[in-house]
């Protein structure tokens, strides 16, 4: 188990990063640094794809974090 777990580490960090980059927001990237919007983009309903990727990336996540604190023991 021990050698097998870098390489489980390696596949979810490039899945991680992958979902990360896949889901976009409203906002524009002016919007990220206090341009004006005509709607406030922090706080919306996910739905669809979007919310399931945005579960998806939490699962991941904590996969990730998981396997990190493996690897310590």
């Amino acid at each position: 188990m021990k050698s097998l777990l870098p390489y489980i580490q390696l596949i979810l960090s490039v899945l991680l990063i992958a979902t990360i980059l896949v889901q976009r927001t409203g906002a524009q990237v002016g919007g990220a640094f206090g341009g004006s919007d005509n709607f406030s983009s922090a706080f919306h309903t996910r739905r669809g794809f979007e919310k399931i990727l945005f579960i998806v990336t939490i699962i991941i996540s904590v996969l990730f974090a998981v396997s990190a604190l493996l690897n310590l023991i």
